[in-house]
């Protein structure tokens, strides 16, 4: 019998692993997330399925790699096949609640060849990748009637057909000029917007009267915030709670933009990238990042100070995480999306309310976690059942109650670049615009198509500064590595229509059928 009534499910967007307190940052001072790792399990070697956010998200929804769920990048739908958390919640007559962003692109074409109308329950659910929308709010747009935060904004005064363009990514110089967060050289600004009514406010807000509102009855809920993802135009105070002296260093050698990878060269030529390039926006923005960072965790606070009040604390299964990092400069680059640390690696953070778990609470743990193993964690949890024949990850109770199991030795990430301006700049197909990687406790292994592979030496460049990806000295690792990656993608699940005690009930079963084939 479980102990786990409630899941809180939090996802910050474009989070780097190494923004944490707990995790060694000598400035940020994350005291509320640094608490919830002493209560549960901080998993330091944490990794999603992709760096960016559409197909890493669908991953953690759907418990299944980008190439098996199909979305390989924030515009593709997930297909209506697919079967996600929510989806399983549901037949255990359960709800998973959003509160936040999700990224999830309906597949209208799909569910219009099936006849499912839109305004039906199965289409409402299946258009929203499995959640009941409390209030959804992605965050990089004005928001719509999906949520209710520009009605909120213009309850508090902010007289604006946009108020979210307007006061929320709006700053202001001192001569009166409005000038915008989508341009980085303003984000030294503070937002328009009070802090009191900023989104991580807002989001947390809607959390807690969620909260309240259930009372005892049990809940799932995917809080999900938007920062510290861009535009990144913070509210005072924290807009200059940090200076750039009190940010990480960026990390990035002359060496690596000599004889590049072409694809790594191409991105370089994006308009983010070469405004990272240079010191005034690296100093600019990373203030500003850590400051969004800081704003997130004191709001964790609050939320963490309601539910240890409610006694909440007890019988809730909490995941801090985000759906991948941001290079902030790092390699010369900005955004996230290509295979590095600073985009790859994620803070996991799980808190298990069961006694089981009371070993490890406060521990740190180095084993290879993933975004395909938060579904089968949470499903363990609550005690519903999965689809081991579609689910590719693995549940976390084991490792968070301390009992001995085999675990990986490597983690896998995808990327389609084919909607970014480095396809034209390669002169590539869609079709060509693909690359896996594979990363051990030594190795970061990249495989491109059509171009050269990759290779890191983690041990000796833990900052992943010297790619050996052509170099001959490398050859034969980089075709273990090629092999293992192969491997991998070959026990991808792609019978997901029937059960593997489906099969073993259908195994040799043809007499039984009525089929005599062979027979002498």
């Amino acid at each position: 019998m479980t102990t786990t009534q409630n899941i809180l499910f939090i996802m910050a967007d474009q989070f780097r692993a190494d923004h944490l307190g707990c995790e060694g940052h000598p400035y940020l001072k994350t005291a509320n997330l640094d608490a919830l790792a002493k209560r549960g399990v901080r998993f330091s070697r944490a990794f999603v399925n992709s760096g960016v956010c559409g197909p890493s998200r669908m991953s953690y929804y759907t418990g299944r790699y980008p190439s098996s769920h199909g979305t390989t990048w924030n515009r593709v739908p997930l297909s209506v096949g697919e079967v996600t958390f929510g989806e399983y919640l549901a037949q255990a007559r359960r709800d998973l609640v959003l509160a936040g962003k999700t990224h999830v692109i309906p597949d209208l074409a799909g569910m219009k060849r099936l006849g499912i109308e839109g305004d039906s329950e199965l289409g409402y659910l299946l258009a929203r990748g499995g959640f009941r929308e409390l209030d959804r709010y992605d965050g990089h747009h004005p928001p719509g009637v999906e949520s209710g935060y520009p009605a909120y904004l213009k309850r508090q005064g902010y007289l604006s057909d946009d108020p979210w363009t307007d006061f929320v990514i709006a700053g202001q110089l001192p001569d009166g000029q409005l000038v915008s967060g989508w341009n980085m050289r303003n984000t030294y600004l503070p937002a328009r917007v009070a802090e009191a009514h900023s989104e991580t406010a807002y989001m947390t807000n809607q959390a807690l009267e969620f909260m309240r509102v259930q009372g005892d009855k049990p809940w799932v809920l995917h809080l999900s915030y938007v920062k510290p993802h861009w535009p990144y135009m913070a509210p005072a105070p924290y807009h200059n709670r940090y200076t750039a002296e009190q940010c990480l260093p960026v990390v990035r050698s002359e060496a690596e933009r000599r004889d590049a990878h072409p694809v790594v060269a191409a991105y370089r030529q994006h308009e983010e990238s070469q405004n990272f390039s240079r010191d005034e926006c690296i100093r600019t923005v990373r203030p500003a990042y850590q400051g969004l960072i800081q704003q997130l965790d004191d709001h964790l606070g609050r939320l963490f100070e309601y539910m240890d009040g409610a006694g909440l604390m007890k019988n809730t299964l909490i995941v801090f995480t985000s759906d991948h990092g941001d290079l902030l400069g790092d390699h010369w680059l900005g955004e996230k999306e290509l295979f590095y640390d600073a985009v790859q690696r994620v803070p996991c953070i799980v808190m298990d309310p069961d006694a089981r778990a009371d070993t490890t609470r406060g521990s740190v743990d180095d084993r290879f976690v993933e975004a395909v193993d938060m579904v089968p964690t949470f499903l363990e949890a609550l005690g519903v059942a999965g689809a081991p024949e579609r689910i590719e990850g693995r549940s976390l109770l084991a490792l968070t109650r301390g009992e001995p199991t085999l675990w990986r030795d490597a983690v896998f990430s995808e990327l389609d670049y084919s909607f970014r301006q480095a396809r034209l700049l390669l002169n590539k197909t869609p079709q060509q615009s693909r690359a896996y990687s594979l990363r051990t406790a030594r190795w970061r292994y990249v495989y491109w198509l059509d171009e050269p592979e990759q290779l890191f030496d983690l041990e000796n460049d833990p900052n992943e500064l010297n790619d050996l990806g052509r170099e001959a000295l490398h050859a034969s690792t980089r075709e273990a590595l090629r092999t293992q990656l192969l491997e991998a993608l070959a026990r991808r699940k792609r019978r997901v229509t029937m059960s593997d005690e489906a099969v073993e009930r259908g195994t040799n079963a043809h007499k039984r059928a009525g089929v005599f084939f062979g027979q002498w």
